[in-house]
């Protein structure tokens, strides 16, 4: 029994990652779907542009997520669980800022978007120190 406050066991964070990585791509195609039917003649150009590029990044990170479920199970460690956390914080502020704007929000909002970029990069650098490391 792991005291309170203490990491997550490699199994659990392993469940985790597999299933927001899971959930995240279920949400990625049911969006890339009503993007292709739904949002065709509802959004301009541009928003749609912006949408579809929010779907693929989600969908690209949903996969990261899978591969860090997996990398926990190879090499454990605060380098591969929080690279897992970067994505999913990746994906809420890249993704979502960008969904945000898709359907109108104030431009400004754009501003907070690089966050989430950097959450992926910062991510992908974690996910290949701990490789490096192992």
């Amino acid at each position: 029994m792991e005291a309170r406050g203490a990491p997550a066991s490699r199994p659990e964070m392993e469940r985790t990652f597999f299933f927001l990585g899971a959930i995240f791509a279920l949400i990625g195609v049911a969006a890339g779907a009503f993007g292709a039917h739904a949002l065709q003649e509802r959004l301009v150009a541009d928003r749609l542009a912006v949408f579809d590029t929010a779907v693929r990044y989600q969908m690209y990170h949903a996969l990261g997520l899978l591969a860090v479920a997996w990398a926990t199970t190879r090499w454990p460690g605060p380098l591969t669980t929080m690279a897992g956390w970067l994505f999913v914080l990746g994906i809420l502020i890249f993704g979502g800022t960008l969904y945000a704007l898709a359907f109108g929000a104030p431009r400004i909002l754009g501003a907070v978007t690089p966050l989430g970029g950097l959450s992926f990069l910062a991510g992908w650098l974690l996910l290949a120190l701990a490789a490096l490391r192992a």
